[in-house]
C-alpha cells in the first residue's frame, strides 16, 4: 500500500504557483491565465479531453483505483482558476471606471467564487476516499482540508456571513498550528506559517464585525472556536491529527539535515516565515558547517606541522579563503529572496501579515544583509593576512626588506577599502542602528580599518619617494587609532567579539600593536626622507643641500662651507679645464715694468702748423 501512496501536497503546490505566477504582486489576471494554461496541459496529459469536433466523448468516472496525482492537481488548478477570476472581478468592480458595471462584476465574482468552492469540495471528497484506502497520507489530507476550509471561509466572509466564516477560518488556523508544531522539515513549517499569517487578519476582521471585545487576539479566538467546532467541521479531526503526529515522528528521523537551526539576534529568535527563505538559509547553514570543518582541519594541520611553517601555512590560508565562496553565494541568494519579498510587500501596498510585536520580513532582510556583510569582511581580512604572510621575509630582514613586491601594498589597500565599504553599509542597517553597543562596535572597527589602510597606503607613497604624503597618512592613522580607543572605551563588552561567529575580533592588544607599527613606520620614513634629500619637499636628492642643523651663530657669521668641507676631507674635486701648453717663463719676465716713452718730434709753429691741422697732416 505504501508504494501506491500519492504524494499530493495542496498547500505546497498552491503556494509555489501563486508565488511564481503573479500573486506575489497581487496580479490575479496573470495567475488566472496561468491556471487556465495549466489545466489545458493537464487535460491533454491525462487524456481527459472530450473528443474532437462535434463528437462528445464522456470521461470515465474517477475512482480510488485509477486516480493519479495529475487528477488531483487538475481539480486544484480548476479551483485556483475560479478563485483568481473571482478576485480579479472584485478588483475590477472597485475601480471608478467600472462604477456602472460594479453590480454585474460582483455578481459574476460571486459565481466564480462559488465555483471555486465546488472544485475544492470535490477535491476534498476524492482525498478522503484515498485516505480511507491508505492511498494518501494524513498530511496530504490535512493540507487539502485546510485549503478547502480557507476557501469556504473567505467565500462566507465575502457574503458577510461573519460567524460561519470565523468558525471555518478558526478551524483552519488550528490545523495550521498543528502542521507548524509537528512539521518534519523547516520548509513545511514555514509553509504552514505563511497560510496562518494570511488568514490571521481575516479572523481579526470577522471578530471585529461580530463585536468581540478582544478581536485583536487571533490565537485565543482560533483556540476557542476550534475547540468547539472542529469535530463538526472536519470529520474525524482528532484521529486525523493523531495519525499526522505519528507519521511526523517517523518521517522526522531521517530529515535532520532539512531542519533549520534557530537564528538568534540579541538573544531572541529570528522568525523565518517563508518557504523560499528556508531553502536558501538551509544552504547557508550547510556552507557554515563546511567552514567550521575546514577551520578544524586547518587547526589540526597546524598542530601537526608546527615545525614547518613555509608552504603549508600559505596553502592552508588559500584553502580557507576558498571555503567562503559557498557561504557568500548562499547568502547572496538569500539576500535576493528577502529583497524580493520586501519589494513585493511594498508594491502590493499591504502591511505585514505577521503577528503584532514580531519581527517582520524587513527585519529578516536586514539580518541577512548583516550576515552577508560580516562574511565578506571576514573573507577580506583573511585575504589580507594571507597576502602579508606570503610576502613576509624569511631570514634576514634588512636585505630582503627592499625586495617586497610592489603590488603587495596596493592590493592590501584595495582589500581594506572593501572592508571599509562593508562596515559603512553595516553601520547604516536598521538592526545595527537600533543597538547602541553594536553601532559603537562597528564604528570602532571602521576607524581601526581606516588606520590600517593609512599605514599601508603610506608604504605605497614611500615606494615612489613621496615622503611628505606618507608622513601625512601616518598622522591620519594616529588620529583614527585615537578615535578607536575612545570608541572602545564606551562599552564594557564588545558585542562583535563576544558573538559566536566573531568575524572581526578587536582587542586592546591589537591597538597597541598597530600603534607601535605606526610609530616605527613614522620614524623610518623620516630617516629615509632625510637620507634622500635632507627632508626637503621640492628639492631633488641630486642637488646639494645644506644639512639640517642650525646654530645661532650662523645667523650672524658668514660660514665658508667650502673651506669646512675641504678641511674635513670631503671637498669635491674641481672641474677639469683643458689648459694650453705655455712656454715656461723666468721670474724676471713676470715683473711688470713701465713702458719706455717714445721720443717726440720738435714742435712746429707758425702758419705751416696751422694749415697742416686743417688738412689733417702733421
Amino acid at each position: 500500500m505504501s508504494e501506491n501512496k500519492l504524494s499530493f501536497r495542496a498547500l505546497q503546490l498552491a503556494n509555489e504557483q501563486r508565488t511564481a505566477y503573479g500573486l506575489r504582486y497581487n496580479d490575479f489576471t496573470r495567475y488566472r491565465k496561468h491556471c487556465a494554461n495549466r489545466t489545458h496541459r493537464l487535460r491533454s496529459t491525462l487524456k481527459m479531453t472530450h473528443g474532437k469536433g462535434r463528437e462528445f466523448k464522456k470521461l470515465p468516472p474517477l475512482s480510488t483505483d485509477n486516480i493519479k496525482d495529475g487528477n488531483l492537481e487538475l481539480l486544484l488548478f480548476e479551483s485556483e482558476r475560479a478563485w483568481a477570476y473571482s478576485q480579479d472581478l472584485i478588483t475590477q468592480s472597485l475601480q471608478p471606471a467600472n462604477e456602472d458595471q460594479a453590480g454585474t462584476l460582483r455578481h459574476s465574482a460571486t459565481g466564480r467564487f462559488r465555483r471555486a468552492v465546488h472544485w475544492s469540495t470535490q477535491l476534498l471528497s476524492h482525498c478522503q476516499s484515498l485516505y480511507a484506502s491508505s492511498h494518501l497520507s494524513a498530511e496530504g489530507l490535512m493540507q487539502i482540508t485546510i485549503y478547502t476550509l480557507i476557501l469556504n471561509g473567505r467565500f462566507l466572509r465575502y457574503r458577510d456571513s461573519f460567524e460561519d466564516a470565523l468558525i471555518q477560518l478558526s478551524v483552519a488556523r488550528h490545523l495550521l498550528d498543528e502542521l507548524v508544531e509537528c512539521a518534519a522539515t523547516s520548509r513545511d513549517q514555514a509553509l504552514a506559517t505563511v497560510f496562518a499569517d494570511e488568514i490571521g487578519p481575516e479572523i481579526r476582521y470577522c471578530a471585529h464585525e461580530l463585536g468581540r471585545e478582544r478581536a485583536y487576539d487571533v490565537d485565543a479566538i482560533a483556540a476557542e472556536l476550534s475547540e468547539k467546532h472542529r469535530g463538526e467541521i472536519v470529520e474525524g479531526c482528532d484521529a486525523l491529527i493523531q495519525k499526522f503526529r505519528q507519521e511526523g515522528e517517523v518521517a522526522g528521523k531521517g530529515v535532520g539535515k532539512k531542519k533549520l537551526a534557530t537564528l538568534m539576534w540579541e538573544g531572541q529568535p529570528v522568525p523565518v516565515r517563508n518557504p523560499e527563505l528556508v531553502d536558501v538559509l538551509l544552504r547557508v547553514q550547510e556552507a557554515e558547517a563546511k567552514i567550521t570543518q575546514s577551520r578544524e582541519s586547518a587547526r589540526a594541520e597546524g598542530a601537526s606541522d608546527k615545525g614547518r611553517k613555509g608552504k603549508s601555512g600559505s596553502h592552508g590560508s588559500k584553502k580557507g579563503v576558498a571555503a567562503y565562496d559557498a557561504i557568500l553565494l548562499a547568502l547572496s541568494d538569500a539576500e535576493e529572496v528577502g529583497r524580493k519579498l520586501v519589494e513585493a510587500q511594498q508594491n502590493s501596498g499591504s502591511s505585514s501579515t505577521s503577528a503584532a510585536g514580531t519581527r517582520d520580513i524587513h527585519f529578516v532582510h536586514a539580518y541577512i544583509v548583516y550576515q552577508l556583510l560580516s562574511r565578506r569582511i571576514q573573507r577580506d581580512l583573511l585575504l589580507v593576512s594571507a597576502l602579508l604572510t606570503s610576502h613576509r621575509p624569511q631570514a634576514c630582514a634588512k636585505p630582503q626588506k627592499e625586495h617586497v613586491d610592489a603590488r603587495l601594498y596596493p592590493a592590501v589597500v584595495k582589500l581594506l577599502d572593501t572592508v571599509i565599504q562593508g562596515l559603512a553599509q553595516m553601520r547604516n542597517l536598521s538592526i545595527v542602528d537600533e543597538s547602541p553597543d553594536l553601532a559603537a562596535a562597528v564604528e570602532a572597527r571602521l576607524t581601526f580599518t581606516k588606520a590600517r589602510r593609512c599605514s599601508y597606503l603610506a608604504h605605497c607613497y614611500v615606494a615612489v619617494k613621496k615622503y611628505a604624503e606618507a608622513l601625512s597618512l601616518i598622522q591620519h592613522a594616529t588620529i583614527y587609532l585615537r578615535e578607536t580607543r575612545s570608541t572602545l572605551s564606551i562599552f564594557s563588552e564588545d558585542p562583535i567579539s563576544s558573538a559566536s561567529p566573531a568575524y572581526y575580533p578587536l582587542t586592546s592588544s591589537d591597538l597597541d600593536a598597530l600603534e607601535s607599527i605606526i610609530t616605527q613606520d613614522g620614524l623610518t620614513i623620516k630617516n629615509e626622507w632625510f637620507a634622500y634629500n635632507g627632508g626637503s619637499i621640492d628639492a631633488d636628492n641630486k642637488t646639494y643641500k645644506k644639512p639640517l642643523f642650525f646654530d645661532i651663530a650662523l645667523n650672524y657669521v658668514q660660514l665658508d662651507m667650502d673651506r669646512l668641507l675641504e678641511r674635513a676631507g670631503k671637498a669635491s674635486a674641481p672641474p677639469l679645464v683643458p689648459v694650453q701648453a705655455v712656454p715656461a717663463k723666468s721670474r724676471l719676465e713676470e715683473v711688470a715694468r713701465p713702458k719706455t716713452p717714445e721720443p717726440q718730434a720738435p714742435a712746429k709753429g707758425g702758419l705751416s702748423s696751422l694749415l697742416e691741422g686743417w688738412w689733417g697732416r702733421k
